[in-house]
């Protein structure tokens, strides 16, 4: 059997799907991740990639179409930082609209018997339908978003006319999701959010415990470029007063401007999160998905500075479920890494969640269901 995955061209889209592909390697399935550029960074998997239509960035193309046809939806994701998801998941149906030809050739070339996408890249269920095949769609966090796919599948009307293809459905949505942290969907399918961190290490002395209590910390790969260090150097200004080991994981981001860091502030790039969480008893991010998913895997505290997209969304579901603390980076203060740190009922709902994820059918088990598809 040939599975196609499909996605938005970043780590945070295209990385989640990784362990299904895998695992349905695994048991002999051939798979093929497809995007644009900037997606070849799921090679790092050793899965094979193509380049549906080389030249094309996501987000230069984006606003390029939304500045030309929707500049009130344009204006309204600046001004919400893609926080507003109903009208940012349009201006992404837009990019769909200029690529979903080139997908479609790709899946006519390469014929899969299954097509798994990407929530914002419905470019892939329009394959699908092209071809008179499966297609899974694959939620990344907390958002329902059948809402958002009726809104995306909407504007690309004119797409459907041109592939002559009726408006489609997926089979079922991937749902990583806990169940105590979001509404069940009826065409669900519960998986485990199981990491994947690239090829990177871990540094030796991350791969033990410290002698206190150690908190991770990330912003992500994208906020630090957009945003500045502001939040880290503040972070870093309470960290120094607080009696633990805080490690910053900045990847490639330079934060030779932040000077010298305090003795209990330890910087590190490329390492993977899920082996620095799993040494850990707290951390702190930005919001993303696959970051407060990996937390919560390891039943631990954390803190979520939200900033954007579907972060804020993201910190809503952490703090109502009690499994941490939502703050902006004027609050954060020695105390606030102190409750962190030893308030028993973020531990304690922290472990609970822990326990239901490790209950969800894994990618192995999604595998096999998948394969019932052909």
């Amino acid at each position: 059997m040939r599975v196609l995955f499909a996605g938005v061209p970043a780590i945070g889209h295209l990385f989640p799907l990784v362990p299904l592909a895998a695992a349905l390697q695994a048991r002999g399935n051939e798979v093929l991740f497809g995007s644009l550029d900037g997606g070849e960074v799921v090679t790092s998997s050793g899965l094979p990639f193509v380049n549906a239509l080389p030249g094309l960035d996501w987000r230069t193309e984006l606003r390029r179409r939304a500045s030309a046809e929707r500049p009130d939806l344009l204006a309204r994701t600046v001004e919400t930082n893609s926080g507003d998801r109903e009208v940012f998941v349009r201006l992404a149906a837009l990019v769909n609209d200029s690529v979903v030809e080139s997908f479609v050739d790709l899946a006519l070339r390469w014929r899969p018997d299954v097509v798994v996408y990407d929530y914002l890249f419905p470019a892939g269920l329009l394959a699908a339908a092209r071809l008179g095949v499966s297609a899974l769609q694959c939620d990344l966090g907390f958002i329902r978003t059948g809402r958002l796919r009726d809104l995306m599948l909407a504007d690309l009307a004119p797409a459907l006319d041109r592939l002559g293809i009726d408006v489609p459905a997926p089979v079922g949505v991937l749902d990583v999701a806990p169940p105590s942290m979001a509404l069940a969907q009826k065409d669900g399918w519960p998986m485990q959010p199981i990491a994947f961190n690239g090829v990177s290490t871990l540094p030796a002395w991350l791969a033990t415990r410290a002698d206190r209590p150690r908190v991770a910390v990330t912003l992500g790969t994208v906020p630090p470029k957009v945003d500045g260090l502001t939040r880290v150097d503040r972070l870093i200004a309470a960290a120094a007063q607080v009696e633990a080991e805080f490690v910053l994981v900045m990847g490639k981001i330079d934060i030779s401007t932040l000077g010298e860091l305090p003795a209990n502030v330890r910087a590190v790039g490329w390492v993977p999160w899920d082996g620095v969480v799993a040494g850990s008893d707290a951390t702190i991010h930005h919001g993303g998905g696959g970051t407060a998913l990996t937390t919560l895997v390891h039943g631990v505290p954390q803190l979520v500075l939200p900033d954007g997209s579907d972060r804020y969304a993201n910190a809503d579901a952490v703090h109502a479920r009690g499994a941490g603390l939502r703050a902006t980076a004027e609050d954060l203060s020695p105390a606030l890494l102190g409750r962190l740190l030893t308030d028993e009922k973020l531990r304690l709902a922290s472990r609970e969640v822990a326990a239901e994820i490790a209950a969800m059918p894994t990618p192995a088990d999604i595998a096999a269901r998948v394969e019932a598809l052909a």
